[in-house]
């Protein structure tokens, strides 16, 4: 069944919403069994699968439990969805070892996304995580 641009930019839509509104139960729903995020963020650079994306969901709302994203603009075709998003969140936890800073930060990511039969396969994520790093006070 042939998908179209508009189901496309709703998936990534409706990924991006999941993970501000920290609604794991939307995950089965939004992303494939084979999902793969790959990331600067995530320990070792990518999330695995409806499970490990839960897991990485919940650390990353241990750590920055403010934690929000927004996506600022959005070019689709009919199974690629690129999107630059805005990212705001509080450094409350551990994250990959580092200790709260109480720092607040925001950036900015790109994104390209991969949609196939109404659900997202593939997320790979462009971001400065240095200086993300470097904003948290975590490294010089």
């Amino acid at each position: 069944m042939a998908q179209t641009t508009l189901d496309a930019e709703q998936v990534v839509r409706d990924y991006t919403e999941m993970w501000s509104e920290k609604d794991y139960s939307r995950i089965s729903r939004v992303v494939s069994d084979s999902f793969v995020h790959r990331t600067p963020g995530a320990p070792d650079g990518e999330v695995r699968g409806r499970d490990g994306l839960e897991a990485f969901m919940r650390e990353i709302e241990t750590a920055f439990p403010d934690f929000e994203v927004s996506i600022i603009d959005m070019l689709a075709t009919d199974e690629t969805v690129m999107t630059e998003n805005e990212f705001t969140m509080t450094h409350e936890g551990e994250f990959n070892g580092i200790p709260p800073t109480g720092r607040e930060v925001e950036f900015r990511s790109m994104a390209t996304c991969r949609v196939a039969d109404g659900e997202l396969t593939e997320l790979r994520e462009y971001l400065d995580m240095q200086g993300i790093l470097e904003r948290l006070g975590a490294v010089d």
